[in-house]
């Protein structure tokens, strides 16, 4: 299941409140500014600071 690009645009990180943007797999939505990816579960986005995992 793949996120619409509007939901994409309205998103931001919780921890920053900069932009996110959909990773290369496309499973992930990615803080560029705090170097964290958020997972898309089931295409929801999990957007907790505190379950998103730092960028390898």
């Amino acid at each position: 299941m793949t996120i619409s690009q509007e939901l994409i645009e309205i998103l931001a990180c919780p921890k920053c409140k900069g932009n996110v943007e959909l990773n290369e797999s496309g499973d992930g939505l990615v803080c560029g500014t705090c170097k964290l990816i958020y997972e898309i579960r089931d295409g929801i986005p999990v957007m907790l600071a505190e379950e998103a995992r730092p960028l390898a």
